[in-house]
């Protein structure tokens, strides 16, 4: 009997644990951060996206179209602040796949054709936001 009401007394606190997850939150109307923010001559911008367009191949051309993607992202925070790429004094680079570093290089060195290149750092990361291939953050310095 004593037995009987452990095994009760245990039990009654398991339904608590074999409840189901609740539903992932969907992406809220608006996101919790802004696209920039300048403080004094320096604009700090939130990273920007590149997704793979649907039924591209994510490690050729639909990577490039991503990188593509994030990069004029940027173009128009820079714009929308009345700079440019030759503006741009850093970039940190995520990749979702190291072994795309050559891609992105390829497709993020004409953003700057004619202009002096950004320091930059680039790491790889396990889960961007959206299940993005990459996400490419700047900062740029008002002349």
């Amino acid at each position: 009997m004593r037995r009987l009401i452990l095994a009760a007394l245990m039990l009654a606190s398991v339904p608590a644990l074999a409840q189901p997850a609740p539903a992932p939150q969907a992406m809220p109307a608006t996101l919790p951060f802004s696209p920039a923010v300048r403080v004094g001559d320096i604009l700090y911008m939130s990273g920007q996206i590149g997704q793979v367009p649907q039924g591209m191949d994510p490690h050729s051309d639909g990577f490039d179209a991503a990188v593509r993607q994030a990069m004029d992202s940027i173009g128009r925070i820079l714009a929308d602040n009345g700079l440019d790429f030759g503006h741009v004094v850093k970039c940190t680079v995520m990749l979702d796949d190291m072994a795309d570093w050559p891609r992105f290089n390829a497709a993020y060195l004409p953003y700057f054709k004619g202009k002096r290149l950004p320091a930059r750092s680039a790491f790889g990361a396990d889960g961007l936001a959206l299940g993005a291939p990459l996400e490419v953050e700047c900062i740029a310095a008002f002349k």
